[in-house]
This record gives C-alpha cells, sequence and structure tokens, in this order.
C-alpha cells in the first residue's frame, strides 16, 4: 500500500491543518515534476511520504530549530530534509543547494506551488556556499568526512538553540569505517528510536557539534 500524510499523522498528531495541506501537496508536485525530471526513483515515488517525508522530519524529532535559525541543505536532491522541514518550521529560513540545476529547478517550484516563503534554492557546490547557518543538514550525500570539509566555516558563532551549532545527517548501513579517524564527538541515534517502519531499521541521524 502506497503512503499517506497519515503516516506522518501517527508521529506527528498535532500537525496544523496549514502544514498538513502542504504535505498532501506533494505526492502530486513530485509525481508531475518527476515525470520531466527524475529527482526521486521510480519505485519510490508511491512511498514519498516514509521515504522521503518522514525520513526527513527524523531530524524534526532530534531538533526543533529555534525561530530565526538559519539552515543549509547540501546537496537537497528534489528537496529533502529541506523542504519537509520548512513545511514544519515556517519561521525558520532554509537555504537549499545542489550542484544539479534541474534539480533546484524542481526545488523552486515545488516551493513556489506550496508558497513557502522560508525556502530559498540555489545551483551551486556547496563549498561555494557562504554562511553563517546554525546548522548544515545532508541526507545520503557524501561521507561525513567530506560533509565537514564542506561545512567548515560556515557556522555562525552565535547560540540560539537548544544544541551547539554544527551539523547533521541522515545516513544508513554500517558507519564505522566512515567514522575512523574524525572528530570524537560524533553523536549518532537509531532512527527505530523514533520510527517503526521497516524502512528505518538501518538508518541513522549523525550529530557533530562544530562551535
Amino acid at each position: 500500500m502506497a503512503s499517506s500524510v497519515d503516516d506522518l499523522l501517527r508521529y506527528f498528531p498535532q500537525l496544523p491543518a496549514t502544514a498538513q495541506e502542504h504535505f498532501r501537496k506533494l505526492l502530486p508536485l513530485y509525481s508531475e515534476w518527476n515525470a520531466q525530471i527524475n529527482v526521486i526513483s521510480r519505485k519510490d515515488i508511491e512511498e514519498l511520504y516514509v521515504r522521503h517525508v518522514l525520513h526527513s522530519l527524523a531530524i524534526y524529532r532530534f531538533i526543533q530549530f529555534a525561530p530565526g535559525s538559519r539552515i543549509l541543505d547540501i546537496g537537497t536532491g528534489g528537496g529533502f530534509p529541506g523542504i519537509p522541514l520548512a513545511i514544519m518550521q515556517p519561521d525558520v529560513q532554509f537555504v537549499l543547494v545542489d550542484s544539479i540545476g534541474n534539480k533546484i529547478k524542481v526545488e523552486q517550484e515545488v516551493s513556489a506551488a506550496l508558497g513557502l516563503k522560508n525556502v530559498t534554492a540555489i545551483h551551486e557546490r556547496a563549498e561555494k556556499i557562504k554562511g553563517p547557518f546554525d546548522f548544515v543538514l545532508s541526507r545520503a550525500v557524501a561521507e561525513l568526512g567530506l560533509l565537514l570539509q564542506w561545512s567548515h566555516g560556515k557556522m555562525a558563532t552565535k547560540q540560539i538553540n537548544a544544541l551547539p551549532n554544527g551539523l547533521i545527517c541522515l545516513k544508513g548501513g554500517d558507519l564505522r569505517e566512515e567514522f575512523k579517524g574524525l572528530p570524537k564527538t560524533i553523536e549518532t541515534y537509531p532512527l527505530t528510536g523514533w520510527f517503526e517502519e521497516d524502512f528505518f531499521e538501518t538508518k541513522k541521524l549523525v550529530y557533530v557539534p562544530m562551535v
């Protein structure tokens, strides 16, 4: 059975009506754009709400950004995790960056169709984006060492959130080799602690404070 907004409401029952309406529009919007520009794998489009939206909202389970925060989503692809998080937190500014122009076009069109005023989508390489940002996000884009390099120098020195500014990424599988030689401050959270769908069995949230 295809996933739906009900999969989100199981975990976020207090979701405001406006956010629910935005989320309902995502499937037809992405289905339409996916037919023109392949931003989501064909087999995944029916599982959009679990494999892309709910997966993105693992970051919202981990931290709800303070109003006025500036967040950078590196290698955002079709707009994940940035767009679902922007729907959840309209008082937070999200900058979505990808080096592939077609993907940025989809993000811009989806954001415009939803009327999201807190999303800026930029066609650029991550290392060329200037800060400051409170957090840098990434979802299955690159190894952690490279993500840390791209994030270096982009962090705001002022702290306005409950956690120190840093890198938050969504990853899967065995990460021990990837983490070798990296800072010992890496924190890892299995998503099975938050979501019960089989898809999340090997998925993790990784947080590295950088200030």
